[in-house]
């Protein structure tokens, strides 16, 4: 047996014995004091098996290489292990910004409190600025040894339970848009700071304003360069894009799309199979170009937005599917489970949450400039 293979049977093992039978039961229509809870439990768990933070380097706790973490990813979906929801964007996000840009103490600082729990949500987003983020007007005035914040973030996913928040903020708002923007470490407990949930169409609250009002952010917690926070931001959110998306892959060609499949086997339809074996000849590619970018050393200036693309609109039109195949008993479906992916076999619920997907990280007629102008060299506005 190669040492990969060995390794396989290891994570199938562990999943056997770890991943929690009635996870799905207990997380339908739990609170969001319980989905934390058992969100900060399974993290926990899958930190003491080494499992949790794959990508960090070895000596933060990670260290597995990229075939192992492939291996990782395809055995936790296929045992229909919980996502890590709530830890995402400490684990990728906070943490890939801290190792690529952020000082030796804002790792030491942040990196083991990840581990033991620490929370973070992203303050990118404004009500002026989604798509065109550079528009942000959110601003950070230099005060002795702290930066005033006043400004208000939307779409803050899992603020209302997060610690720390990444946050982008104007410093010089006569430069060039792109050019005065740096990068703080937010406390979200710091005053001046309001956190109002959002109730989405499908019943949850995951996402959230975030108002600032006069909060006082310490020098200390600028990453990067002052002005220079747009380019830490480029850098270091790309940086996960390949492995996280290589895990949604798994996750939609397994429990979502076997969930498919039962939800249809009642059903003797030529046309219905005709779907199935269009959705399971969609996954197979998604996989490859999931697993080629992953591989990639230096991969192409569109590659990550091709993924992205394909990933939102194949996962929005197999719910839309799902939820057509259900009928109207998928319309009494008023909950859920909470940590789990975006194709969780409550499929009105699913395609609503789908929505979503096409817009974060770059709304899919962004992904289509990127694809035509850095992809295939067309000129900019054709």
């Amino acid at each position: 047996m190669s040492e990969l293979a060995g390794f396989r049977e290891s994570v199938r093992a562990w999943c056997a014995e770890h991943v929690p039978a009635d996870w799905r039961r207990a997380q339908t229509g739990a609170s969001e004091e319980e989905f934390a809870a058992f969100q900060r439990a399974w993290f926990q768990e899958l930190r003491e098996a080494g499992f949790a933070v794959p990508h960090w380097p070895a000596a933060w706790g990670g260290g597995l290489s990229v075939a192992e973490q492939t291996v990782l990813y395809q055995e936790l979906a296929a045992a229909d292990a919980p996502r890590l929801v709530l830890a995402f964007v400490g684990i990728h996000h906070a943490a890939s910004t801290l190792l690529v840009a952020g000082t030796d103490e804002q790792r030491r600082r942040h990196l083991p409190a990840i581990l033991d729990g620490e929370i973070w949500a992203q303050g990118f987003s404004e009500p002026g600025a989604g798509s065109d983020l550079a528009a942000l007007s959110t601003t950070a005035r230099r005060s002795g040894g702290s930066y005033i914040v006043n400004g208000q973030k939307l779409w803050a996913s899992g603020a209302a339970q997060a610690d720390w928040c990444l946050l982008l903020a104007r410093t010089d708002p006569e430069a060039p848009k792109r050019r005065g923007i740096s990068y703080l470490l937010l406390d979200l407990r710091s005053p001046g700071v309001e956190i109002r949930p959002i109730r989405q169409a499908q019943g949850e609250s995951h996402f959230c304003e975030i108002f600032l009002d006069d909060v006082a952010v310490p020098v200390a917690n600028l990453v990067g360069a002052e002005n220079d926070g747009w380019r830490v931001a480029q850098s270091t959110l790309g940086t996960e894009r390949g492995m996280t998306m290589l895990e949604l892959a798994e996750r939609l060609g397994h429990s979502g799309f076997r969930r498919l499949v039962d939800l249809c086997s009642p059903v003797t339809d030529a046309r219905i199979a005709d779907r199935l074996a269009g959705f399971e000849t969609e996954i197979a590619g998604l996989r490859l170009l999931c697993a080629d970018l992953v591989a990639a050393e230096d991969p192409g200036p569109a590659d990550a937005s091709i993924v992205k693309l394909y990933y939102s609109e194949l996962l929005q039109r197999m719910t839309d599917f799902g939820a057509e195949v259900a009928g109207p008993a998928a319309l009494t479906e008023l909950h859920r489970p909470l940590s789990s992916s975006w194709e969780s076999g409550a499929w009105a619920l699913d395609f609503i949450g789908s929505w979503e997907w096409t817009i974060p990280g770059g709304s899919s007629e962004i992904q289509r400039t990127i694809i035509g102008e850095r992809g295939l060299g067309l000129p900019r506005g054709a």
